[in-house]
């Protein structure tokens, strides 16, 4: 990929924040973007001013929501060097969704050269403050200026950088957790497991009703039986029983998380039996009465590991734990947390360190 670093005007320039970062709602002074167009391919990669693009009106990713998007990571080290967590399984798992979505690939390499070569860049909004990151958002977009319904031809592909804190208000600390009973996310067979914003857009409806119940987050079953337990909106979810982890396996409408990925790949070494299984709702929730529920959390790129502190369901609620965060939850977060900002040694080879110059 010829890459073409185009400059900044020096007056234009935002200084990084140092406290308050929110989440999602700052971002770096520059960005990465390269179009596509049918018979000759990605062309025009440029780093340039974080800015807005101008698309017609009749622009088909406003239309027929042709358009995917990643996230992942970087990590300040205590020696001032950066951390990328897993970015080229972030790579792949975007070529999973372009496929899905009809849409062109990336070169892989080339899409983690542009995220590194963007951070070499804008390294000093990489957050230096504990439990803060900077937040890589890469997306693609579907341009073609026309109406119809198919795929298009041409193609926005972007990365964008923020500075964030930690993604649930909570920090750390239990997060209350819906199961939805009447809405469904994703279905087999359908975009459940592609990362395109179509997935999300279908699950803010109960999302934003339920927050008026107090719950963070909505945890989604099977479309078709409406009792098979899935994920939740922003991550995958976890069940511990004693000393075993247990997690929904795939099913073609669950996201293939990289967080739960390195949680099944880790928890094993740390003393824990792991499990994907179907697991019935029901069934669930009468472990949780009897105890054999020790903890839950979430697991995913924004929260890492999330403890689930109550679960509401038809009108019932059912308290996790004490309503606080488990030794299994906590343990996880230290360890995944430790190898992705350089605390741990990483025995997987999962992280890739910018060195800062």
């Amino acid at each position: 990929m010829e890459l073409n670093i185009l400059p900044l005007d020096e007056a234009a320039l935002k200084a990084p924040p140092v406290d308050d970062f929110g989440f999602g709602n700052l971002f770096s002074n520059r960005m990465f973007t390269q179009n596509y167009t049918a018979g000759i391919g990605w062309h025009d990669a440029r780093i340039g001013p974080y800015g807005p693009f101008e698309l017609m009106p009749s622009t088909a990713v406003f239309h027929y929501a042709q358009e995917i998007f990643e996230g992942t990571k970087a990590y300040r080290r205590a020696d001032g060097n950066i951390n990328l967590f897993r970015p080229w399984e972030n790579a792949r798992r975007f070529n999973v969704s372009a496929q899905r979505m009809v849409m062109p690939t990336v070169d892989e390499e080339d899409h983690v050269a542009a995220i590194i070569k963007l951070i070499e860049l804008e390294n000093e909004w990489v957050p230096n403050v504990p439990g803060a990151t900077l937040y890589i958002r890469p997306a693609m977009i579907a341009t073609d200026p026309a109406l119809g319904v198919h795929a298009s031809k041409t193609y926005i592909h972007f990365i964008i950088l923020s500075p964030v804190g930690a993604y649930f208000k909570e920090g750390f600390a239990p997060v209350p957790v819906y199961i939805s009973d009447e809405y469904r996310r994703a279905v087999k067979g359908g975009t459940g497991n592609a990362k395109t914003g179509g997935n999300y857009a279908a699950s803010l409806y109960v999302s934003e009703a339920v927050k008026a119940q107090g719950y963070s987050q909505v945890l989604w079953l099977d479309a078709i039986e409406g009792k098979y337990i899935e994920e939740v909106g922003a991550m995958n979810i976890c069940f511990v029983y004693g000393n075993q982890i247990i997690t929904p396996k795939l099913s073609g409408s669950i996201l293939d998380g990289i967080t739960r990925k390195s949680v099944l790949q880790m928890a094993p070494d740390l003393g824990y039996e792991i499990s994907e299984e179907t697991m019935n709702v029901n069934d669930m929730i009468a472990d949780l009465k009897a105890g054999k529920i020790t903890e839950v959390f979430g697991c995913g790129t924004a929260a890492v590991i999330a403890p689930v502190g109550k679960f509401g369901y038809k009108g019932e609620e059912y308290v996790i734990n004490n309503n606080q965060a488990g030794p299994v939850s906590a343990h996880l977060f230290d360890e995944l947390t430790g190898i992705q900002n350089g605390r741990l040694p990483d025995p997987y080879g999962w992280t890739y360190t910018i060195e800062v110059k």
